[in-house]
């Protein structure tokens, strides 16, 4: 079976969804799937054929986070003629997977879509509250279109507007990840996270994400300014570094906190390695599951994050077992959920061996890819 996906970006570009996709293609192959990929260039563009089709489209900048990429059609009528798909995988959200209504040889294709998260009508971004409204037709005609509807979480699923009138034909299958992209780090990647950290004995508290604004940040910096004892170190590039180096100043945390910028995926497996949280500060549903999370249970370490209503953080993090959930926007909570895992030094690795045990029970990308493979048998 030869199927195409539709996504945003596809590896090295670094964002859960572009790993989870760079770690699902090849998965795919081992269940006798042959994979091919329709992405963004995000910094050139290409056609790699090896070790399946991946083409890269040329992009002019973005617009409400969406890339602006005119010639994605051309390329999609091109690869439908030469890849011949037998089925489409469309990620979304994803503007570009819109043409996919507008494409005859796409049209004649059985669909499904994988929804990674609603675009919410943000509270935080008015630009994208306003923008919703006219993405939501396409979005309604895509997956009225659709003939399965893949969702990473049933909390989310339960929640999401946007889904409420297809639920009959959706299907949760969790986010995975291939543990072998996270092996352990060089001795040079290693020395360069203890460099980071520093020789005091304190907290090492860990954030991965793209500096925006539901990432929460923010909220985070606020719960460091009451209490001692942390070294937090944020790995990740993003619109909002200068504001949060500004608040890092203002408040005097660069004792604290710093700022480490886009890193290599050896340095960002060295940090997961040596820290002793992470910590996903989310503020809404944006973050739909947090596959970052994954990613620490695989290294063994507990995470504290969000419990944001409707969104699927916490069914990956158990309360308590698997680290810690607190209210989002909620500096005083969150400082006090830090304190409490500073002081705790076995639970926290109670709470790492748990996730590990739970990432391998559930999380591993074989037992996602497995699940898809079935589905497009069905839908085929």
């Amino acid at each position: 079976m030869r199927v195409l996906h539709l996504g945003k970006y596809y590896p090295p570009y670094r964002g859960g969804i572009e790993q989870f996709l760079g770690d699902l293609l090849p998965a795919l192959r081992e269940e006798g799937v042959e994979p091919a990929a329709l992405v963004h260039a995000h910094f050139r563009p290409e056609r790699e054929m090896r070790p399946f089709p991946v083409w890269r489209v040329p992009t002019y900048g973005q617009w409400l986070y969406a890339p602006v990429s005119p010639a994605f059609p051309l390329w999609l009528k091109e690869m439908m003629s030469t890849f011949r798909p037998d089925l489409l995988h469309l990620h979304l959200p994803n503007v570009s997977a819109f043409w996919a209504l507008a494409v005859p040889a796409a049209r004649r294709l059985p669909w499904i879509v994988h929804w990674h998260a609603d675009v919410v009508p943000s509270q935080l971004e008015l630009r994208l509250r306003l923008g919703y409204w006219a993405y939501r037709p396409l979005e309604q005609k895509l997956l009225r279109r659709a003939e399965k509807i893949i969702v990473t979480s049933s909390p989310y699923r339960d929640s999401s507007v946007a889904l409420k009138p297809w639920l009959e034909k959706t299907e949760v299958v969790p986010l995975g990840l291939d543990p072998s992209r996270l092996s352990g780090p060089d001795l040079c990647s290693c020395l360069w996270a203890e460099k980071q950290w520093g020789e005091e004995d304190r907290l090492r508290l860990l954030c991965i994400g793209r500096l925006t604004y539901y990432k929460g940040h923010r909220v985070l910096f606020q719960a460091l300014s009451q209490i001692e004892g942390i070294k937090l170190l944020c790995a990740g590039g993003g619109e909002l570094a200068g504001e949060l180096a500004n608040q890092i100043r203002r408040h005097g945390l660069e004792a604290k906190a710093e700022l480490l910028g886009e890193v290599s995926d050896a340095y960002r497996n060295a940090l997961l390695a040596s820290c002793d949280v992470l910590v996903l500060p989310s503020v809404e549903r944006t973050e739909a599951f947090g596959l970052v999370l994954l990613e620490a249970m695989a290294y063994g370490k507990p995470a504290i994050a969000a419990r944001i209503p409707g969104s699927g953080i916490g069914w990956v993090v158990k309360d308590g077992q698997t680290g810690w959930l607190v209210p989002p926007q909620d500096p005083g909570a969150l400082a006090e959920r830090i304190e409490f895992v500073r002081q705790h030094p076995k639970l926290r690795q109670r709470a790492g061996e748990l996730g590990r045990q739970r990432f391998i029970q559930h999380f591993h990308i074989r037992a996602c890819a497995r699940q898809i493979a079935k589905l497009y048998q069905i839908v085929c």
